[in-house]
C-alpha cells in the first residue's frame, strides 16, 4: 500500500501565490490560473523533489524502537473506538472519578502516558533529550491552564520560571517553553480588557490609560459584538493587577530572551483572546528587538479575520523594528465559538467550512515563510495537517530558506502526528514535540481534548495509525 505525498501542481501554484493575495474564503485554490509561468515553472520542478516523502515507512520509523510503535498503534487504535471514547471522557469530566485515585491511575496508565512527558520537570527535561538524540525538538509545557486570582498567578508565574530554567540546561538549540497568559492574569480581568479592547476597536477615541503599547489586536472582521456596550472602566485596583501580570509576563520573557529560548505563548477562545494578545506584543516589543525572536504569539486559522490581523500585525512589527515571531495553528476552540456567537444570533467567527480553514492556514502560512525569506519573522508552523506540511516545506525550498535557519520550525503535539514529524526531520527541517507536563489532575482538560480529537476513524490521527500498520 502505498500513501500518497504528490502535492497537485495547482495546489502548489495557489500555496505560492497565497504570499501576496489572500485566498477568498468560499474559492480554495482560484489563484492558480493566475500564477505567472516562471512560478509555474519553480513550482513544478519543485513538485518532482518533493520535500517530504512517506512511502518509505521502513526508513520514515528508522531508529524509532518496535515496542513504543506497537504501543503507539495501540493506543491510537483504542481511541479511534467512539463509544470508548465517549464513556472514558464522561468519566473523566465527573470531579469525583477525575479526583480519585483509581481515577487518576487509569489516565496516567493509557492517554496520560501517551500524550504527556511526565509529572515533574525533569521527566520532561528527558523526554526533550530523548527527542533531540532522535534529531527533534521539544516544548516544555508546564500543565496549569487558568488563574483566578493573583497568588495562583504568582504560583503559575514560578511554575513557568522553573520550566525555562529547565530548557537552560537542556542542549542548546533543543527546548521552547509554552505557557498561557490565563495562568497569569486572572481570568475576569482578562474579559474586561478583552471587551474595553474590542469597544476602543469600535469607537478609536476612546483612551485607555493603562494601555503601554498600540500594537494591533483586531481588525474591523474581528467579533466585536462580543462586546455589545461600552464596559466599565478598570479601577485602580484592577489596574494595578494588570500592572503586576504584565511584570509576571515580562519577567519569564526576560529570562527566556537572557538564555536564548524561544517562548510560545498559546491562544484561547474569543472572549479573552485580544487580552492575550496585548500581553504577548508587550513581550515581544520587549525581547525581540535585534531581529531575535524570542516571544511568540499564536494564529488561530480558523478564525475569519486571522489573515487580517496577521498583515496588520506584520505592519506594525515592521513599524517598530521587531521580529514579528508567532505560531501558526488552526484552533481548538470551534463548538464554544460556534455556540457563543448561535446564542447571541450573529454569525460563528469561524470559517464556514473545513476547507476555508485549511486554506486560510495554507495562506498564512504563506505569508509567513516569505517574511521569514527576508530576515523579518520567525514562524512556528504547529500542523498535524499532512498536506499543510507539504506544501510549507515545498514552499521553504522554494524560497530557499536554510534548514538550519532558527525562523522557520515546525512541531506537532506528543503522541500525535508522528509520521509528518518523522517526515520533516528526515526532510532536515526543525522539528519539535509539544510536552505537556505535571500532575494528572492538572492535565485531565487536556487529555480529554486529545482524546476527542483523535476520537473516530476518521480523526486526526488516522494517517498515523495507516502508516504504522503499513511499517508493521
Amino acid at each position: 500500500m502505498a500513501i500518497a505525498s504528490r502535492i497537485p501542481k495547482r495546489v502548489l501554484s495557489s500555496f505560492a501565490a497565497a504570499a501576496s493575495a489572500k485566498l477568498p474564503e468560499a474559492a480554495a485554490g482560484s489563484e492558480a490560473a493566475e500564477v505567472v509561468p516562471s512560478v509555474q515553472v519553480q513550482v513544478q520542478a519543485q513538485a518532482q523533489r518533493q520535500a517530504l516523502e512517506f512511502e518509505d515507512t521502513e526508513r520514515l520509523f528508522a531508529g524509532e524502537r518496535s515496542t513504543s510503535l506497537v504501543r503507539t498503534l495501540a493506543v491510537l487504535q483504542a481511541l479511534s473506538v467512539g463509544p470508548l471514547v465517549d464513556a472514558a471522557t464522561a468519566a473523566l469530566r465527573v470531579p469525583a472519578v477525575a479526583g480519585s485515585a483509581l481515577g487518576r491511575a487509569a489516565a496516567k496508565a493509557t492517554a496520560y502516558q501517551h500524550f504527556c512527558a511526565g509529572e515533574t520537570a525533569e521527566e520532561a527535561a528527558e523526554a526533550v533529550r530523548r527527542l533531540w538524540r532522535g534529531g527533534m525538538g521539544g516544548i516544555l509545557d508546564y500543565g496549569i491552564e487558568d488563574a483566578e486570582d493573583g497568588p495562583a498567578c504568582d504560583r503559575n508565574a514560578a511554575g513557568f520560571l522553573a520550566a525555562v530554567d529547565v530548557a537552560a540546561a537542556l542542549p542548546p538549540g533543543s527546548a521552547s517553553v509554552c505557557i498561557k497568559i490565563t495562568a497569569l492574569c486572572p481570568i475576569a480581568l482578562l474579559q474586561k480588557v478583552s471587551d474595553l479592547l474590542r469597544w476602543q476597536q469600535k469607537q478609536p477615541s476612546l483612551h485607555l490609560a493603562w494601555k503601554v503599547h498600540g500594537f494591533p489586536v483586531l481588525s474591523d472582521s474581528s467579533p466585536l459584538y462580543l462586546t455589545a456596550s461600552e464596559p466599565q472602566a478598570l479601577t485602580a485596583e484592577e489596574e494595578r493587577e494588570l500592572d503586576m501580570a504584565h511584570g509576571r509576563l515580562l519577567a519569564i520573557g526576560e529570562r527566556c530572551a537572557e538564555y536564548d529560548i524561544p517562548l510560545l505563548v498559546d491562544a484561547e477562545y474569543a472572549a479573552v483572546q485580544p487580552a492575550i494578545d496585548y500581553f504577548t506584543f508587550a513581550g515581544a516589543l520587549s525581547c525581540n528587538g535585534g531581529g531575535r525572536p524570542i516571544v511568540h504569539g499564536t494564529i488561530q486559522a480558523y478564525l475569519r479575520d486571522a489573515r487580517d490581523r496577521l498583515e496588520a500585525m506584520a505592519r506594525a512589527a515592521e513599524g517598530e523594528r521587531v521580529c514579528l515571531a508567532l505560531k501558526l495553528v488552526r484552533g481548538a476552540y470551534l463548538a464554544r465559538e460556534t455556540r457563543l456567537a448561535a446564542s447571541l444570533g450573529v454569525p460563528s467567527p469561524i470559517h464556514r467550512s473545513l476547507q476555508d480553514t485549511h486554506d486560510c492556514y495554507n495562506s498564512c502560512a504563506a505569508f509567513l515563510l516569505d517574511r521569514v525569506r527576508r530576515g523579518s519573522a520567525a514562524v512556528m508552523l504547529a500542523t498535524h495537517n499532512v498536506t499543510s506540511g507539504q506544501l510549507a516545506a515545498a514552499r521553504a525550498q522554494e524560497l530557499g530558506i536554510a534548514k538550519a535557519d532558527r525562523g522557520l520550525q515546525f512541531a506537532q503535539l506528543m503522541g500525535m502526528a508522528d509520521g509528518l514529524s518523522l517526515g520533516l526531520r528526515n526532510a532536515g527541517f526543525q522539528v519539535s514535540k509539544y510536552l505537556p507536563y505535571g500532575p494528572v489532575e492538572n492535565i485531565i482538560p487536556y487529555l480529554i481534548r486529545r482524546a476527542e480529537e483523535n476520537r473516530g476513524l476518521l480523526s486526526a490521527s488516522s494517517f498515523d495509525r495507516q502508516l504504522l500498520r503499513y511499517d508493521h
